[in-house]
């Protein structure tokens, strides 16, 4: 690219690079505008590194904001526009860098936060610094390729020229000028095309809109009780449907079609909508951290984490999924009932010992999780009490339910069976009155799981059947359109309880 008016070859590649970046800032740019009350909000307030708190001030003013989400959606779509058709090239190169900086270091690859929502974890290079320095080539060489500004100098109407006044093109070049407009109607109607039938992608660039639900149903606050030193919700979100554990019986469909649905951008959309509900606490499976650290980077969400941890015993490691745990930014821990269940039948409390000490040695609120009873109370004689308890706790009187003749302790643990009349994921408090007896007596908040036997008992039966019965807490997977009916069916059912034995705790 030694000479002003540059080879065909120079022209062709300057131009695809001008046009592959331009494009992607239009294509950014125009599906904000047209995706409706879009915002840079959660994007601002999540930012982590040294300059955090530039983008923090940012996202707590709403006239700031205003500004910056306009900044953000007309300044994309221009600057795009300008460079795809090649118009004031070295402006729009100018401005492209300095957004994509601002980018880069609202998420920076160094200085203790090497995440970025869009990309995952990296170290100093992302694609923002990989873009801008494919700006700053557009920016500094003599040739910008083929465009609209050279179509000017191919019919002499005062045509684009080099920094010597050179003029770089001739009439004989019009038409490889003018193929960009028919370049980008064909992307445009293309991009039309995917957006019609997929929608925005929200986790694409390094702003992002996703799309909460409406709550202008909400009957009113949501009351809160306390676990250590945590003020939680006493609705909690379950985390099986976001992990996949549908406890479906026999429709085998089910867990398959629940992890479909839930895109990583619905479980983001759920749980924003939990949290304007009112419910601001999630108990979920190990597996599931990420998802959560990832939701609360990316939104700022300060969503409490309830994560279970369970032991390795083939590698006698019971420490690894707390230390995971604790780095993914877990808030609470507790021991996964399965565990509860399997350690405590095979009389491994020594297990359950070391991983209690060590969840509470870090400074962390200890909960034991539980299907059968059995395990809490031989737990309990044990001398094991943890700071909370998260039972299952249901009534039986559901047509899936198989006969009380036919149940036994740690059935749960037990595998399906082929005989309608035994277990088949069907049922997780076997002696339901014998949870409620445990429940009734013990002296540290306790919160009911399965309260809905799986999908089998209708929302306010169980919840009033729970609550009544005991739990101080309710944990509750539940669909994003089902969040506002179980946040308003717990108010009133909260705000009508009636012949609640047990003190509350928590």
């Amino acid at each position: 690219m030694s000479t002003d008016n540059g080879t065909g070859r120079e022209k062709l590649v300057v131009t695809l690079l001008r046009c592959a970046i331009g494009w992607h800032f239009l294509y950014e740019g125009l599906a904000k505008i047209t995706s409706g009350h879009w915002t840079a909000e959660g994007y601002l307030a999540g930012s982590q590194g040294p300059f955090s708190g530039l983008f923090h001030l940012m996202a707590s003013s709403g006239t700031v904001l205003y500004v910056v989400d306009g900044l953000n959606m007309y300044g994309l779509a221009l600057i795009g526009l300008a460079l795809f058709a090649g118009i004031a090239v070295r402006f729009a190169a100018a401005s492209g860098i300095a957004l994509l900086v601002l980018y880069y270091l609202a998420y920076p690859p160094f200085g203790g936060a090497p995440y970025s929502p869009s990309e995952g974890s990296l170290y100093l290079v992302n694609k923002n610094i990989v873009e801008a320095l494919g700006l700053a080539v557009v920016f500094f060489v003599r040739e910008k390729g083929y465009g609209l500004s050279g179509l000017l100098g191919a019919f002499g109407a005062k045509p684009a020229a080099g920094p010597d006044g050179a003029v770089s093109d001739s009439r004989r070049d019009a038409l490889k000028h003018i193929a960009v407009l028919p370049a980008l109607g064909v992307l445009g109607y293309g991009a039309s095309i995917q957006l019609r039938k997929g929608g925005v992608d929200a986790f694409s660039g390094a702003t992002r809109k996703i799309v909460v639900p409406t709550i202008k149903d909400l009957a009113g606050t949501l009351p809160k009780g306390k676990l250590g030193k945590f003020e939680i919700s006493r609705l909690v979100m379950g985390g099986n449907l976001i992990g996949g554990w549908a406890h479906s019986r026999d429709l085998i469909y089910v867990p398959a079609l629940s992890m479909a649905y839930n895109t990583e951008q619905r479980i983001f959309e759920t749980l924003m909508l939990a949290e304007k509900a009112g419910i601001n606490t999630i108990n979920i499976g190990w597996p599931s951290n990420p998802v959560l650290q990832k939701y609360k980077k990316v939104t700022g969400s300060k969503m409490t984490v309830i994560s279970q941890v369970a032991p390795d015993m083939e590698k006698s490691d019971y420490f690894r999924e707390i230390n995971a745990a604790i780095d993914c930014g877990a808030d609470i821990l507790q021991i996964q009932g399965n565990w509860t269940d399997v350690l405590s039948r095979d009389n491994k409390y020594d297990v359950i010992i070391q991983m209690m000490e060590k969840i509470r040695g870090q400074g962390y609120v200890a909960g034991l999780g539980a299907h059968s009873v059995e395990g809490l109370v031989r737990c309990e004689e044990q001398g094991i009490i943890p700071d909370y308890y998260m039972k299952t706790l249901h009534h039986d009187r559901y047509w899936s339910a198989h006969p009380v003749e036919n149940r036994t302790s740690y059935e749960v643990m037990g595998g399906n069976s082929d005989d309608h009349n035994k277990f088949h994921d069907n049922m997780f408090c076997a002696f339901p009155e014998k949870d409620v007896a445990f429940v009734e007596r013990t002296k540290v908040p306790v919160m009911g799981f399965k309260i809905l036997a799986a999908g089998a008992i209708e929302p306010r039966d169980g919840f009033n059947w729970a609550l009544q019965r005991g739990a101080d807490f309710i944990c509750v997977g539940m669909f994003d359109f089902q969040v506002v009916s179980n946040v308003n069916t717990a108010i009133d059912v909260l705000a009508n309880l009636k012949d609640r034995k047990r003190e509350w705790f928590g």
